[in-house]
Order: structure tokens, then sequence, then C-alpha cells
């Protein structure tokens, strides 16, 4: 394997989709022209770069650690292969960190002006938080991944933060509807780190990863997954119940087909570690829903 080929491999390219949903369905009901503005084009980036950012450290901290081993059933990490050391892991998480840093500054800029400051002040601190909840997952001594708290900050940063906050961008206010979209979103992208979690469990119980899986135990692992899938669509059924007024607003629904399937995938399966295709489909099912429900907000 090439360096580009291996450092495209440590971007976990498949991930991205996932990362992007929050910031589509904020745009869609912060600004019906969302496509088109500075705003949508650098909150991508700065969440696109904070997605790389947290593979990078992923790897580089389940490598480190040892948790990626011989009984890691997913695809094979750039450090535990060798084909990136841990020297060039570290410095590209640092340019990565900077570069994002960078982005979501401009981010800021483009969204307040010099007019908000203390509304810059606020995201720019948000931002910083963001940075290092992204490389905290797996590295360091108290990494929140080993403790079971990584489907919170999921859910946190790529939920709420990522479509409330994205919605603020475009409209300088706040309300209680948003939050349940946003909801959803974050619900669906703890769905996809617990499938990762459960396909991992028995590896990662043995290298001391005590994930929420590895904590619940299996069983108890699949009804909290069925669960954060039922309030996932539920929420996004309030919120179609509370704005309803055109047949458009209906179009996120048929990316229900594809979720109802995953859980019956879930519950007739019984070696998690065949869960993994479901990872993949959960991502892009989630990206599918935050394009068909904004198409249903913007025409």
């Amino acid at each position: 394997m090439t360096k580009i080929k291996a450092w495209i491999s440590a971007a976990r390219l498949r991930t991205l989709p996932l990362s992007v949903s929050g910031i589509i369905v904020g745009s869609a009901l912060g600004y019906q022209s969302f496509i088109g503005t500075g705003i949508f084009w650098l909150a991508i980036a700065t969440t696109l770069g904070l997605q790389i950012l947290s593979n990078f450290a992923n790897d580089y901290g389940d490598g480190v650690k040892g948790t990626d081993n011989e009984d890691r059933v997913g695809p094979q990490r750039a450090l535990q292969s060798g084909a990136i050391s841990k020297k060039e892991m570290f410095r590209g998480i640092i340019i990565t960190a900077l570069i994002t840093l960078g982005v979501s500054i401009a981010l800021i800029y483009v969204s307040f002006g010099a007019a908000n400051f203390l509304y810059s002040i606020f995201f720019f601190l948000l931002g910083l938080a963001s940075i290092v909840a992204a490389i905290k997952y797996t590295m360091g001594s108290s990494a929140y991944g080993y403790k079971g708290l990584g489907d919170i900050f999921v859910f946190i940063f790529f939920g709420l933060v990522s479509v409330v906050g994205c919605y603020f961008l475009f409209t300088k206010h706040l309300s209680f509807l948003i939050f349940l979209p946003a909801i959803t979103i974050g619900l669906l992208s703890a769905t996809v780190l617990n499938l990762n979690n459960m396909r991992d469990h028995i590896s990662d119980k043995k290298a001391g990863k005590n994930t929420l899986v590895v904590k619940l135990g299996i069983n108890r692992a699949k009804k909290y997954h069925l669960s954060l899938l039922i309030l996932a669509m539920l929420s996004m059924l309030l919120y179609l119940l509370l704005t309803y007024d055109h047949w458009v607003n209906l179009l996120f629904l048929l990316s229900f087909i594809p979720l109802l399937i995953h859980i019956k995938k879930v519950i007739n399966t019984k070696n998690t570690e065949l869960l993994d295709p479901e990872l993949k489909k959960v991502a892009l099912t989630t990206f599918l829903l935050s394009i068909l429900f904004s198409l249903g907000q913007i025409l």
C-alpha cells in the first residue's frame, strides 16, 4: 500500500457521509438556498475535518494501546498494519487539527463578522471542544471511548451541535422544533457507533476498551440499539406531525424502509461480527434521510 492510499484508508471515507448529515439538515432548516452559501460549505469542510481528525486519532489511540490487534474484526487500521508509523500519524493528527481549526475560524467570521463578538467567542470555544472531543475518544490515558462515553459525545457533537449549531449560524436564533431532527441525527450517529462496538465487543473486552457494549453485554446492547433506532424515527415523526404542510414533507419516510430492514437484521443476527456490513448501510441511510428531509423542507 502506498502512503497516499494508506492515508486515504486511515481517513475512512465511508464515515464521511454520516458526518455531514447534521450539517445538511441544519442548513436546510436555517436557509432554503443554503447550497450556494459560504456558511454551508465551510460548515461541511469543518465537519469533514473533525471526522477525519477523529478517524486519525482513533487509529493512533487504538494502535498505541494495542486494541487494534489480530482479534479485530473490521478493516485493518493504518497503524496496525504498519503502513503509517506512530510519528507520522501523530503529525497527521496535529496538521488536521490545525487545518480544521482554521476552517472553523473562517466559518465563524463568515457567519458573524465583527458584529456578533459574543457569538463568535462561543462558537470558537465550541470548535475547540469539538477538536478535543475528536482527539480524546481513544487517545490518552483518559480516553472517554474506553469508558463507555463515546455514544454520548457522538450524540452531542454529530447530532445536537451539528444540526442546531448550523441552524444558528444561518438564523442567529433557536427554535425548540429544531432539536427534534437534531435528536434523530444524533441517535442514528450513535447507532452506527454502537454497531461498530457490537462488532468489536470481544476484542475490545480483551483489550480493556470498556465501550458501552462491553459494559452492557451483547443482549442488552442489542436492546439499546433498537431503542436508539425507534427513538430516532419517533423524534422525526413528531417533527413531521408538528410542522406538516405539504406532501413533500413526507419524503424522508422512504429512509425508514432500510432502517426497518436493519432492525430485523439485528434481531435475527446471533453472531455480531456479521453486522459489519450494516455500519455502511445505516450511515448511508442517515445521509439519505438528511437529503430527503432537506428536500422536503426547501421544495
